[in-house]
């Protein structure tokens, strides 16, 4: 195969990384980002790199799996673990989703809310039924519902483009800070937090089950190895950009926020306070940035959703009653946090520091499934050094949740 036949294919392979890059810059990472910026300054950064690495790693054993046994990470839990495991796998999974659409839904009601001054209540019901819709244009095909997902994603970059030419930021604490690990006191929930909205357990899930939509690409390249390295390549392109845009968050937060002492305690509080500090066009810009993050990312997580929930159950039914039934599970939290007049910044916060607990329930079975070579076969099963940094990754995400549960308890 020529270099301009593997380009030719490659672009027609690639597109999964960016759906699956949309979970990682979801509303919830705006909350923590925003938080940890305006509250620490450029110092958590590094936990944004570290984070993102870790993500890239996680999301290519989860592609691999997919690509190799022709399973989603919930097929090969129900398959090859007992009842009781795959079950208490898949109860860790479902809060998962629900504290993921919990943290879509809320940023989209907020941005209806700033942009347009619709209610929250009705801005989160207006989510949803968004959400059926752009959903709706999988029955003419997959490739449709990806496009209005990449095209948000690169309206949120595009923007963010914007506010960090506004903000002016320091470039030399950001060099510094993104590299250097430092804690200040008090910091440790929003660092966990920002672990959870960007290794996202959702994405994981989802990455190894959509490899079926590139089947007929499996037969035009035949090669298991080309298709894994193609795959690689598209997530590490698509999570760069992810990973820029969630840094580019924090900076214009630490860069507005913090640098005038501001400590931020919503969403809403940002966006009003960003008009007299860098004016009308960086608020604007921050309320269509959130509202494409929000219907992107649960469009995202919606799709995530119907895929652990067949995954673990093999509950089969029309596909839209399967989304309204699914739909129904996740909103619910969302309208009562809404109904209560819960904080938004703490609802993100709390639902990533959520997902970061689950998180070890959905990356040790990937690492586990992908390192057995009765599963992925002696070629594609994780060699040594795969398997060293799996368990690096793996102690990074313990080591700060026993932290977190340490901080929170002790």
């Amino acid at each position: 195969m020529t270099k301009r036949q593997k380009m030719f294919y490659f672009i027609r392979f690639s597109g999964l990384g960016l759906v699956v890059g949309v979970a990682y810059i979801d509303p919830g990472n705006w909350g923590t980002d925003i938080a940890a910026g305006s509250k620490f300054g450029y110092s958590l950064l590094w936990v944004v790199v570290m984070s993102n690495v870790i993500g890239m790693f996680m999301q290519y054993l989860s592609s691999k799996l997919g690509i190799i046994t022709g399973l989603s990470l919930a097929e090969n839990c129900r398959d090859n673990l007992s009842k009781y495991k795959s079950f208490s796998l898949w109860i860790t999974a479902e809060f998962a989703a629900i504290a993921t659409d919990l943290a879509e839904v809320i940023g989209a009601a907020i941005a209806f809310n700033l942009l347009f001054g619709i209610p929250l209540i009705y801005g989160a019901i207006i989510t949803c039924f968004d959400t059926l819709l752009i959903l709706s244009l999988e029955r003419i095909g997959i490739r449709k519902v990806e496009s209005v997902i990449i095209g948000m994603m690169v309206l949120i970059a595009c923007i963010y483009l914007v506010e960090i030419y506004l903000a002016s930021p320091d470039w030399y604490q950001i060099g510094y800070h993104a590299v250097v690990p430092e804690f200040q006191e008090g910091s440790i929930v929003i660092a966990v937090g920002i672990l959870g909205a960007t290794v996202m357990p959702h994405a994981i899930f989802l990455h190894s089950a959509m490899m079926k939509t590139r089947q007929n690409m499996f037969q035009v390249l035949r090669s298991p190895k080309r298709i894994v390295k193609f795959s690689t390549i598209d997530t590490v392109i698509a999570l760069s950009i992810a990973g820029l845009i969630n840094g580019a968050i924090l900076v214009m937060s630490a860069a507005t926020f913090h640098q005038n002492n501001l400590i931020i305690e919503s969403i809403e509080e940002a966006y009003q306070t960003l008009t007299p500090l860098l004016g009308n066009l960086s608020s604007t810009s921050f309320g269509i940035a959130l509202l494409a993050s929000g219907l992107a990312s649960s469009i995202v997580a919606t799709l995530s959703g119907q895929i652990i929930f067949e995954g673990f159950t093999k509950f089969k039914a029309k596909l839209w009653k399967r989304r309204i039934f699914i739909r129904a599970i996740t909103i619910i939290p969302a309208v009562i946090a809404i109904y209560f007049g819960t904080s938004t910044l703490d609802i993100l916060v709390i639902s990533q520091v959520i997902l970061s607990l689950q998180l070890p329930f959905t990356v040790i079975p990937l690492v586990y499934f992908t390192s057995k070579e009765k599963i992925m076969g002696k070629e594609y099963v994780n060699k040594k050094h795969i398997k060293i940094m799996a368990v690096i990754a793996v102690s990074i995400i313990v080591i700060m949740n026993v932290l977190l549960l340490n901080y929170m308890f002790i």
